[in-house]
This record gives C-alpha cells, structure tokens and sequence, in this order.
C-alpha cells in the first residue's frame, strides 16, 4: 500500500530538521532542537484539537523547520531587527514547506492554505491561524519558559507571558492554566496575568 502524501510530508519534514546542529538533552536523549520543537507542536496540537486538519497538522510540524538557517544574530538585536528576522523565518518555513508538499503531490489550494498558516496570518479572524498560535504559545509555555525564565529578568519574562496571553484564545487560556509550572514559572504566570 502507498504511504500518504500527508505521512511522506511529515516524514520529510522531519527529515529536514533531523539535521539541526544544534542539540538538546531531554530524561538523557539527545534530540535536534528543531526536531523535538515539531515532536512537541504535533504533540500538542493534537492534544489541543480534537480534529485538526491536514494542513494545520503539517503547519505545526513545520512551523520552525530549518530555523537554524537565519540566526537571530545576523539581524540587528533591536525590535526591529527581531520583528524583521521573524518574517524571514515565516517566509523560509512557509517556502520550504510548499517544495516538500508539491513533491508529494499535494494541490496548489492546499499548499497555499498550509502557507497562509505558517505565515500566521488573521490571527483571531482566521479559526486554525487562531488554534495554531495556541499551540505556539502552549508549547513555549509548557517546554520553553523555565529556560527563558532562567536567561532573563522578571519583569521581561512577565512582559513576554502578558503578550503571549494576549494572542491565546479563551480555549488557549483554559489548556495554558492546566499546564503544570514549577513553583517559579507558576510565580511568573501569576504576576502576569495580575497586571493584565
């Protein structure tokens, strides 16, 4: 029987971020960054979702595929800069992603609408643009905050928890309050949403 054109995306998907040379160690394995990142969108998503789409599966499995490629530090480390650096991204993951699904054979509508996903756009408008950036915001806050909470002081982690709660849906904030945080993370949350 002939693999899916969705199973063949992912495994390429995958594929490509198998080879970020940057690592990370999780209960003793060594993962490639950017692989466990699209692991833990799919995981995610899916928990979130009862039943999400082919095309926002695909564009939470590529929504940081290559990302090594641009690094922050080749862009100015201002506001601008970030925000500049951010749309590249966008552009590369959304164009990477359209070669890997018209080598498999997907439709150019279909094709399109993974990349108006990836691309976040009509956030709030749009309900899986919504749902996506749910899951973005779930996995940073379930996998990521601790370590940034580490890099940085208070006040900018809770700046950046205040912005994140503000792009989450009313559902985004019900999964996000049943995330379990350590004694610190939960600290930070709290603060966060005080001063909302």
């Amino acid at each position: 029987m002939q693999e899916s054109k969705f199973k063949r995306a992912i495994v390429l998907i995958d594929e490509y971020n198998q080879k970020d040379p940057n690592q990370v160690t999780v209960d003793g394995n060594i993962y490639p960054k950017e692989l466990l990142y699209s692991q833990r969108m799919t995981t995610t998503l899916l928990g979130f979702e009862t039943n999400p789409s082919e095309a926002l599966q695909i564009a939470a499995r590529a929504q940081h595929i290559c990302r090594w490629q641009i690094p922050r530090k080749d862009y100015p480390m201002t506001r601008v800069g970030y925000l500049k650096w951010r749309e590249t991204l966008k552009k590369m993951h959304a164009e990477l992603t359209a070669d890997i699904l018209n080598t498999v054979g997907y439709e150019k509508e279909f094709i399109k609408r993974v990349s108006f996903l990836i691309n976040k756009k009509q956030i709030k408008k749009d309900e899986e643009s919504q749902t996506l950036e749910d899951v973005i915001c779930l996995v940073f806050l379930e996998y990521y905050l601790g370590d940034f909470a580490v890099k940085h002081d208070d006040d900018k982690v809770i700046d950046i928890l205040r912005k994140t709660w503000k792009k989450m849906s009313k559902k985004g904030h019900e999964a996000a309050l049943n995330i379990k945080y350590s004694d610190k993370e939960l600290k930070l949350v709290k603060a966060a949403l005080e001063s909302q």
